[in-house]
This record gives C-alpha cells, structure tokens and sequence, in this order.
C-alpha cells in the first residue's frame, strides 16, 4: 500500500497554481479514497509532440503533474502520438496542417528527455495514444462519434468563433476532442491536467468515462503562463520566451528581464516553493525588508538549475551579475560560428556583413527582420560598441561579441574560401 502526506498538506499543494479544479469537492474525495485504499490516483498529462522544443509555458502542467508525483500518485506523460496525426484546433483560426509521422516520432523523443529534467523518469509512466488510437477501427470511431452532436461540439469557444466568422471547420477537427476524452477511457484516468484553453476537451473526457461505466476524472486547469512581456502568453512566435533547451545564461538573463509583479506569477506556476513562502517574500519586498533584485536572482537561480544543474546555474550568476551590473564580458560566453557567405553584404566588398542576418544566423534575433528592428532601436554592440548601420565592416578571419538587449555571443567568422586574398 502506498503512503501519502497528510491531507491538508496534498491539498494545499495541489491547488497551488491551479485556475479551477472541476468538481472541487472531488478533489478532496479522491484523496481521501486514495488514502484509505493506499492505491494512487492515475493523474494524466497530455502533449501532442507537434515542435521539437518545449518553453517555460509548457512545463506549469509539466510541473503540477509533479506535484501528485511528489504526493505520492502515479504520474503519466502522455505523448499524442495518434492525436497529432489530427492536429490539435485549440486557440486556431484555421485547420492545422498535419505532421509526417517522423516528425512526431522525433519530437516525442525530445520531450522525454525534456520533460525528464522536471520529473523523476523512474515514477513516471510515459504512454503513447497511439496505442489505443491506431486500433480503433471504422466501426468504433464512428459509435465514439455517435456519443456527441455537432451542436455539443460547436459549443467549444474556437469552433463557435470559426463557425460564425464562417471560417472552415474540417470533420476531422470534431474528432479531436473524441480521441482525446478517450485518452482517459483507456487510461482510466483519475484525474486529468490540462491550460484553461483545454476545458471543454479535458470535459468530454469525463463524459465518455461515464459513458463506459468509470468513475469520471476530476478535470485541474492550469493558467498560460504570460510570456517575458507580462502580456501575451509565452510563445515562440511572440518571441516572449524561454526555451528549456537554452543555454544557462541564455535563461537566466531572460528571467531576469521580466517585471517585478510578474516575478511572483513565476514564482507560483514555475517552482515548487509554497505559497506561504511565497506571500512572505512579498511582504519582506513590500516591508523593503529585501530587496526584488534579488528575489529575482533567486528565481532565476532555481529555473535554471531545473535544466542544467547547480553549478551552471551559480555559473549563469556569476556571469550576469559580470555582463550587466560590472558591464564587463562573462568568462563563458556561448560560441557561434556563421559563414561569411551565409552574411556577406551585397556591396561587392568582401570585407563587409549585413549585420541583421548575422543577429539572426547567431540566434540573437528571431530574424533578419526582428534583428532590423533592435538595430534602429539602438540595442546592439558589437565589442561594446553601439552599432546603428545595416552593414558591418569586418577583415577575415573575423572574432568579436555581439550584444543585443540582454543577450551576448561571441562569433566568429572564418575566412571565406572563395574569397581571393
């Protein structure tokens, strides 16, 4: 038999973070249960490995499905393997196209390792749905089918908004909301986490468990996590993320760009400190008792060490506190080498780069475009030096550091072989 915490401190834990628990009386009841029985809750986790890379947004859930780890239930990481192959239509105003099926194979084995840096690989149970998915053959889909209407499924805020901006809605999106209910059918799921923008999909499953005679699944929300802008939901298109895959000082310098009110919302949804600490440091913050830089640091200090250990992050530390408040060069700066015909300016000199292409080949800018942006907004230097022009005089082999923002490289570009001389 299993051994859990005590109840109030299961539930203190859990809620942490949490928008809405769906029926919030079962919560308790289910612990309770748990306990009595000393057999864990089945807690579920679903992704569909549509990208290669996962941000901060994306571990909140990662997170919360630590918390049961961590109480004691049975954590499994989902991997929608089969549901990919339909395409998730949640936030889209159009039909998402679908992925080959290496590219899911190839993306789900970098969340595992991905996903492993926050959970204990030993008590997690990873699941692809394919495995139930792929079996269901014409007949069963279409009784899964006949268990909803159109108008049910019109119900879900995305749909309604493309039905009445006459938008297209494909039959096969319909099913998606079917294939991931059962999801927890096959899992017998006790409970099921997903965003706020999942609701209605997380709901369907707790219908269809009825429908097969289980115990239907208490349903936890979490919020999206706003991104380094404290506005829009962190997203790599809005260019307001943190990639867990980043370096060190990639991270922490990031981290340490966001607001001070938006440090707490991070606080609570990317760690696991208690929100009575939490509360403390606010009040310590607001008493002037400490000081919200550092508070900060520490935040930073404990995402970073999540990804890449202790000691890269005290390294990260010791080299942002070097770069930004001493302004001098870190001791380990993140190497890039670009080719110079990959850069070379279209003036017909070959000692000269267009320096937006350079931010973005080194990955200081999302793209030429976005790098054209932070030079007129004077944010790039180049060995310390402010640079405002398109163009970059530079002699072969070239060596310098480039500064955009918060974020610093050293590149190199080697001497171009078909240059003469």
């Amino acid at each position: 038999m299993a051994k859990f915490p005590d109840l109030e401190c299961q539930l203190e834990y859990i809620r942490k973070g949490a928008s809405e628990i769906i029926p919030e009386r079962e919560l308790r009841e289910k612990l309770e249960q748990a306990q009595k029985t000393g057999v864990p809750l089945q807690v579920k986790v679903g992704f569909d490995p549509t990208a290669p890379d996962l941000h901060l947004g994306h571990t909140v859930l990662i997170r919360k499905l630590k918390h049961f780890q961590d109480m004691g239930h049975t954590a499994i990481f989902l991997i929608g393997d089969g549901t990919a192959r339909i395409g998730d239509p949640t936030g889209r105003s159009a039909t998402r196209p679908p992925l080959t099926g290496e590219e899911i194979d190839r993306n789900a084995e970098t969340y595992k390792a991905q996903v492993f840096k926050i959970m204990d690989p030993q008590k997690t149970v990873v699941r692809y749905n394919s495995e139930w998915l792929c079996k269901l053959g014409f007949e069963d889909m279409i009784r899964l089918a006949a268990k909803f209407t159109v108008s049910q499924m019109l119900e879900r805020e995305d749909f309604h908004k493309r039905f009445k901006e006459e938008k297209p809605i494909s039959v096969h999106e319909l099913l998606y909301p079917m294939a991931q209910g059962y999801d927890s059918v096959a899992l017998h799921a006790d409970v099921e986490l997903g965003g706020t923008d999942q609701t209605f999909n997380l709901l369907v499953g707790r219908e269809l468990q009825r429908m097969w005679g289980q115990p239907p699944q208490l349903v936890l929300t979490t919020p999206l996590l706003e991104g380094l802008d404290g506005v829009q939901k962190m997203s790599k298109s809005y260019g307001n993320y943190v990639g867990i895959t980043e370096p060190p000082l990639e991270q922490y310098g990031k981290l340490m760009s966001i607001s001070d009110e938006l440090m707490w919302r991070y606080y609570e949804l990317l760690t696991d400190v208690s929100m009575a600490e939490i509360g403390q440091w606010q009040a310590d913050v607001a008493a002037a008792r400490a000081h919200p830089m550092e508070v900060k640091k520490a935040l930073a200090a404990r995402i970073v060490t999540d990804f890449h250990g202790p000691a890269a992050a005290r390294q990260a530390a010791e080299d942002w506190a070097r770069q930004f408040q001493k302004d001098e060069a870190p001791e380990r700066l993140e190497e890039v080498t670009v080719r110079f015909q990959d850069v070379a300016a279209k003036s017909g000199s070959e000692q000269a780069v267009r320096l937006d292409k350079l931010l973005a080949r080194a990955g200081l800018a999302e793209s030429a475009t976005d790098a054209m942006r932070k030079i007129k907004a004077r944010a790039v230097k180049i060995d310390g030096e402010l640079k405002c022009e398109p163009v970059l005089p530079v002699r072969l082999p070239a060596e310098f550091v480039a500064r955009v923002g918060r974020l610093m490289k050293k590149i190199a570009i080697p001497q171009d072989p078909s240059a003469a001389g």
